[in-house]
């Protein structure tokens, strides 16, 4: 994107990345804090964001997909890389060359591993996922006990891990559920590390009757600068901002349908700011204001400026009246993201979470990194 020419203006901020990396290293010095940088480190960059991670101190990443785990080695060539969408068919060599592991979550994959690394005599280091409550990737519990009463995968697991499907609701059961059979399963192979606790969990840390830390915590939206369990005392710092470009002002009387659809009509006098930015840049539809409904709110300077009516693809209309004269203009940049709407703010406005704000944000902002 040429300087100056975009509607958007998207600054992330890899310092703060690095200080929510220690953070929640720190509250569990016994275990080690991976990171989660899977959908393009969750829309700011995956090399950048592996890049600075290392420079932290992080040794072990995340990502969903052999492609990414790809541009992970080449940010980091020395890391510890997952694969956390497993082993597709026939693909076994190409993770052995890229050096990464695939976080196998079948028998279908383990054996297939298995006669690979036979075969070649390469190195059969890989991750074993377990279902636990999510039933979604996994071994069943009865597979798990099945395997290891028969001796096991056929290799020695680098890591057995699980995902927690409801920690970002703190008092629910199923939490305490998934750890006590994780727990279990994991028992049964006592000398392999174990990896249960997501953004969620790591923040949570424990259940009421046991640690979800293990040997190694998996955060990844949290680094990011969202809190998906929105309670608590760790203090997140915001990875991104984002500006929009004003291009154009208007005046308009009480009265006057806004957008399409004329779903908001303006209740006073009131100086619209459009901006050059819409729901192909991120900003979901949802976000929008009407009659009935107060919408997400912009920032110029200290100042909320309520979006009005509908978002459009490229454009969305705020409402600047109580701006005084002349502090914005055509030009001007305002805040869409950044010191006074966070990432879960922006969510909640539109009905979603910090996880989708975060990776829809658009290819046509500029971009910078600070």
């Amino acid at each position: 994107m040429t300087a100056g020419c975009a509607g958007g203006r998207l600054t992330i901020d890899l310092g703060a990345l690095q200080d929510n990396w220690r953070t929640l290293a720190a509250l569990a010095p016994h275990s080690e804090c991976a990171a989660v940088v899977k959908a393009d480190a969750y829309g700011i960059g995956l090399p950048q964001a592996v890049g600075a991670l290392t420079r932290a101190g992080a040794r072990t990443f995340f990502v969903a997909h052999l492609h990414e785990a790809t541009a992970a080695r080449a940010a980091a060539p020395d890391a510890m890389i997952y694969v956390l969408n497993g082993l597709p068919p026939g693909t076994a060599a190409d993770y052995a060359a890229a050096r990464v592991r695939p976080v196998l979550g079948s028998s279908e994959e383990i054996a297939e591993w298995c006669d690979f690394a036979a075969e070649t005599g390469a190195d059969a280091s890989a991750a074993i996922h377990l279902d636990t409550g999510m039933t979604r990737l996994g071994l069943s519990a009865a597979e798990a006990r099945a395997m290891f009463a028969s001796g096991g995968p056929g290799f020695r697991p680098s890591l057995l891990m699980s995902h927690l499907a409801c920690a970002d609701e703190p008092h629910r059961v199923e939490t305490e559920r998934q750890r006590a059979l994780f727990a279990e399963l994991r028992a049964l192979a006592p000398d392999v590390p174990a990896s249960l606790a997501n953004s969620a969990g790591t923040l949570m840390g424990r259940t009421t009757n046991g640690d979800l830390a293990f040997d190694l915590r998996r955060p990844g939206v949290s680094l990011y600068g969202s809190n998906p369990i929105h309670e608590g005392s760790v203090r997140l710092k915001p990875v991104v901002r984002l500006e929009a470009r004003v291009i154009q002002l208007r005046q308009v009387p009480a009265g006057t349908a806004v957008g399409y659809g004329g779903v908001e009509t303006t209740r006073r006098p009131t100086r619209l700011a459009i901006l050059s930015v819409g729901y192909a840049d991120g900003i979901f539809r949802a976000a929008g204001g009407a009659d009935d409904a107060r919408g997400a709110s912009a920032y110029v300077g200290e100042i909320p400026c309520p979006y009005v009516g509908r978002i459009s693809m490229d454009l969305i209309a705020i409402d600047v009246t109580d701006v005084p004269e002349g502090a914005v203009k055509r030009g001007d940049w305002v805040e869409m993201l950044g010191d006074h709407v966070g990432v879960d703010d922006l969510a909640r406005a539109s009905g979603t979470i910090g996880y989708e704000v975060l990776t829809a944000l658009g290819r046509r902002h500029e971009r910078r990194y600070a």
